[in-house]
């Protein structure tokens, strides 16, 4: 009786002593699970979208020209109607050229007597009655004069600025009689009847630029004005600092001013195998963009590329297979190689909302 009782006490002891181990290796593991972070996750799944490439674009004058005096000189004559359309050719404004005319008349006089010169010499020498030094010192008079002549003619142009297209004028910023040089602007003339379209797009876009293809350009964003532009030139080279392409387009019959800000929308071909996820989602790094994504309990970091975006979502072109768990909340909580608790499973409806 007394080694049975010794038995059972043995039993018992070791039973209690296996538990207690027992409880000590699990207790581990149910902290690290209550410790792991909440997350929830989108499961990815092919999507059909519409690749749209939104960039931001400056409406430029179609032609665009400050107007300068070439001389100087004092303002004789103001033709700027600020505002209004002028035709090419019109006078904007004279500089005083008196005395350059003055200048003219003499050369044009002393023109006429060396040519008078000229032409008595010529018959003297053709008699043996002169000789060919003298001849040739009037034939250089005449030339020099004839010369000076042009030389003024050429100023005397300058003394006139005139429209050199058709287009409306901007504020004057001179007034009549003001001593003025070529540093002054008189005013600015820009033809917008047809404005420019400049932007820029990453290289990884530019199949999407063909000469003559049609972009739609958002005028007004609150109002959601939109119009169509033609593409018609792109810069030959690449920006080597921002691997950007500055493209061209002309928007005809749209009354918008030059310097605005407006939004460049390129459509490309439909991707039915685009994986969508939320753009907070993505994890920026030095060079490279990462995902979380749940497997086998643990969160993977793993290294993707985007492509398009769209309202709060973006095109993921590789590094996430269908049927990947991706996290898109609780990012900031997970660490790799860490448990994880998918709270809930998310779509792309319920993310959108």
């Amino acid at each position: 009786m007394q080694k049975l009782t010794f038995l059972s006490a043995t039993l018992l002891f070791a039973f209690l002593g296996c538990k207690s181990k027992n409880e000590e290796k699990a207790a581990p593991v149910k902290s690290a699970q209550q410790n792991a972070a909440l997350v929830d996750v989108l499961v990815a799944q092919p999507k059909s979208i519409s690749s749209r490439v939104e960039t931001n674009g400056t409406v430029v004058a179609n032609e665009y020209v400050e107007l300068h005096p070439e001389i100087n000189g004092r303002l004789t004559y103001l033709n700027v109607p600020e505002g209004a359309y002028v035709t090419q050719g019109t006078v904007i404004a004279k500089v005083y050229d008196a005395d350059l005319r003055a200048q003219l008349d003499k050369s044009k006089v002393q023109l006429d007597l060396a040519e008078k010169n000229e032409e008595r010499l010529r018959k003297l020498l053709s008699v043996s009655g002169v000789n060919q030094s003298d001849y040739d010192n009037a034939l250089s008079a005449v030339n020099g004069y004839k010369a000076d002549i042009q030389y003024t003619e050429s100023i005397l142009v300058k003394t006139v600025i005139k429209a050199p297209f058709s287009g409306v004028l901007g504020l004057r910023q001179v007034s009549p009689g003001a001593y003025i040089t070529p540093a002054n602007i008189i005013a600015t003339l820009q033809q917008v009847d047809k404005v420019k379209i400049d932007f820029v797009i990453p290289e990884k876009y530019t199949s999407l630029i063909v000469k003559g293809k049609k972009v739609t350009i958002l005028l007004d964003q609150l109002k959601q004005t939109k119009a169509l532009a033609t593409i018609i030139a792109t810069e030959p080279q690449i920006n080597q600092n921002t691997r950007n392409l500055k493209v061209r387009a002309i928007l005809d019959n749209v009354k918008i001013n030059p310097g605005a800000f407006v939004k460049v929308v390129l459509d490309a071909n439909t991707d039915n195998k685009a994986i969508l996820v939320p753009t907070g989602s993505i994890i920026p790094d030095d060079k490279d963009k990462q995902l979380i994504v749940v497997k086998n309990g643990k969160a993977k970091f793993i290294t993707v590329e985007t492509g398009v975006r769209e309202a709060g979502f973006v095109e993921v072109t590789s590094g996430v297979n269908p049927g990947d768990s991706v996290v898109v909340s609780g990012v900031l909580f997970a660490r790799p190689n860490s448990l994880v608790k998918i709270k809930a499973v998310k779509t792309l409806d319920q993310l959108a909302n």
